[in-house]
């Protein structure tokens, strides 16, 4: 079945920066398309930003365009997600997940703070 393991969160001062990694096992991981989705708290999932399966292909939503990057590794069956210059409203639980929207699955998340 999909397994994915999400891991690189943690406490950033605004501006900061982290790499989010997913480790996904269980599927062919290199044909799926696969996207970073986040629950910020008390509100519901967003999507972040998505990669085809070859890497050829990344999307953003306009919201982190140009502070984060999504990239993969076929090979290793991970995914990471760079993001740079963090705001507090960046603060959610990220989460990789299968397929193009909010509704794939998804691991346990791994939690990313932007405080001061």
């Amino acid at each position: 079945q999909v397994q994915l393991v999400e891991s690189g969160g943690g406490l950033v001062q605004p501006g900061g920066s982290l790499r989010l990694s997913c480790a996904a096992s269980g599927f062919a991981f290199s044909s799926s398309y696969m996207s970073w989705v986040r629950q910020a708290p008390g509100k519901g999932l967003e999507w972040v930003s998505g990669i085809s399966g070859a890497g050829r292909s990344t999307s953003y939503a306009d919201s982190v365009r140009g502070r984060f990057t999504i990239s993969r590794d076929n090979a290793k069956n991970t995914l990471w997600l760079q993001m740079s210059n963090l705001k507090p409203a960046d603060t959610a639980v990220y989460y990789c997940s299968t397929g193009a929207s909010t509704s794939g699955s998804r691991g346990q998340g791994t939690q990313v703070t932007v405080s001061s």
